[in-house]
């Protein structure tokens, strides 16, 4: 029963979804009508997953996941690639300015977790989790510090599953909370 719960929390709080729903939550805070965040979430979440799932499908990567570190490099460089393509249009042609700083951020933590993944294994679950929440707090104010439970449970849910250690969850957690803390609110 606990491992499908973890494995539940795991799907549910998966880095795409998070990082899609909270460009879609900025786009509509910054942009009124929210539309700013649909290319957004296309670039940063929906066409890394895609690559992710291709790689899945055709035995490259063994689970959407990516357990094994040193098949993570690809993905989350083609993932920063698919991010970069999209800040750019979207800063071309206009968006809001918290939507392309909240795109950098996210390219920033992609650049440091791809360098730290050369060398040891953190949870990228933890990372966006905790990264979601600094957002949120920047953006909606300390109502938003009701989302902060949702890191632990995360990283209970990949320790649960035997995904990481418990160095690092908090290790993902840690480095995700202070690039989004602190890139996010310099530039927006």
């Amino acid at each position: 029963m606990r491992n499908r719960l973890a494995r539940l929390v795991t799907e549910v709080f998966a880095p795409a979804v998070l990082v899609a729903a909270l460009l879609l939550l900025v786009g509509w805070q910054a942009g009124g009508s929210g539309w700013w965040g649909v290319p957004a979430a296309v670039f940063a979440a929906g066409i890394p997953m895609a690559y992710v799932v291709r790689g899945v499908r055709r035995g490259r990567l063994g689970d959407h996941h990516i357990p094994d570190r040193k098949l993570r490099r690809g993905p989350l460089l083609f993932g920063a690639a698919s991010s970069l393509v999209g800040t750019a249009l979207l800063a071309v042609l206009g968006a809001p300015r918290e939507l392309v700083a909240l795109l950098a951020a996210g390219l920033t933590g992609l650049f440091v977790f791809a360098v730290v993944t050369l060398f040891w294994k953190m949870s990228f679950h933890t990372g966006v989790a905790a990264g979601t929440v600094a957002v949120l707090i920047a953006v909606y104010g300390p109502w938003a510090w009701l989302a902060a439970p949702l890191v632990p449970l995360i990283g209970w849910s990949r320790l649960r599953l035997s995904a990481h250690t418990a160095p690092q969850v908090i290790a993902g957690a840690l480095v995700g909370a202070a690039v989004a803390g602190t890139v996010f609110p310099v530039l927006r």
